[in-house]
C-alpha cells in the first residue's frame, strides 16, 4: 500500500538514507563501546567498565528506535556488518587500546554520531518531519552529553 503521510517519496528516501547512516554510526559506536567495556584495564577499570556498560546499553536501545523510524518512512533498515561498514563514518579500532585512548576514541565516536544526526536536519526541517526531528534532537542530546562526560575524564 502506498505511504501517504505528507512527505513525498523522494524526501522520505533522502531522510531514510540519512537515518541509515545514523543507524550504522550508532551500531558501530555500540560495538566499539561494548568491546571497550570487555577489554578496559587499569586504575579506572571499575569506573570505565560501568560507564561503558551504561553507554552501550543506551546505544543498543537507540538502534531499534532509528531502524523503526526508517521502516515507518517506508524503507528497509540496513542490518548487516557490510551495510554498516559501508555507511558508517566510525572506523574500527584494531587491538586493545589503553584506557585513556579508549576514552578519546569514544569521544570521537560520540561526536561523529552527533555530526551525522545534525546533517539530516536540513531535509527533515524542510519537509516538516517532526517525528524524525524529535528523534534527532534526542540523539543529539545523548551524544553531546556523553562526549562531554567522557572528555571530562581526560582533563588533567
Amino acid at each position: 500500500m502506498k505511504i501517504n503521510i505528507g512527505i513525498d517519496d523522494k524526501d522520505r528516501g533522502e531522510i531514510a538514507q540519512g537515518l541509515s547512516r545514523l543507524l550504522a554510526d550508532t551500531y558501530s559506536l555500540y560495538l566499539k563501546t561494548h568491546n571497550f567495556h570487555w577489554n578496559v584495564t587499569g586504575p579506572m577499570f571499575q569506573t570505565l567498565h560501568l560507564m561503558f556498560e551504561t553507554q552501550y546499553t543506551e546505544l543498543a536501545l537507540a538502534v531499534d528506535l532509528i531502524a523503526e523510524r526508517i521502516r515507518a518512512l517506508g524503507f528497509p533498515a540496513p542490518g548487516t556488518y557490510s551495510d554498516f561498514a559501508r555507511l558508517s563514518s566510525i572506523e574500527e579500532t584494531p587491538g586493545v587500546p589503553k584506557a585513556t585512548d579508549m576514552i578519546r576514541l569514544l569521544v570521537e565516536g560520540q561526536e561523529a554520531v552527533a555530526r551525522t544526526a545534525r546533517s539530516i536536519y536540513p531535509t527533515v526541517e524542510r519537509v516538516n518531519d517532526e517525528p524524525t526531528a524529535d528523534l534527532l534532537t534526542q540523539r543529539l542530546q545523548v551524544h553531546e552529553k556523553t562526549a562531554w562526560m567522557l572528555r571530562s575524564l581526560l582533563e588533567e
